[in-house]
């Protein structure tokens, strides 16, 4: 077994582990933050699968601006406790 698979495996299971963390989070901004963190890892997963142009777009749109209208659209919300 290579370490390149290894380290795949690794990305995908820290991948897995921060999207159920971000679906049983309470608080959205935090959701949202982990939802951004999977997102660079997706696109660093999409670069180690030589996939360069779509690791780039991944990242910019995935973690950027995704991120941003997530964050807009919760401060809009309001929050009960």
């Amino acid at each position: 077994m290579s370490w390149e698979l290894i380290l795949q495996s690794f990305m995908l299971l820290f991948l897995f582990v921060l999207c159920i963390i971000a679906i049983e989070l309470k608080n959205l901004l935090y959701a949202v933050i982990t939802l951004a963190g999977a997102s660079i890892v997706l696109a660093v997963i999409f670069y180690m699968l030589r996939a360069p142009d779509i690791a780039i777009t991944q990242a910019v749109v995935g973690a950027g601006v995704a991120t941003v209208l997530f964050i807009i659209a919760v401060s809009r919300t309001k929050r009960e406790e």
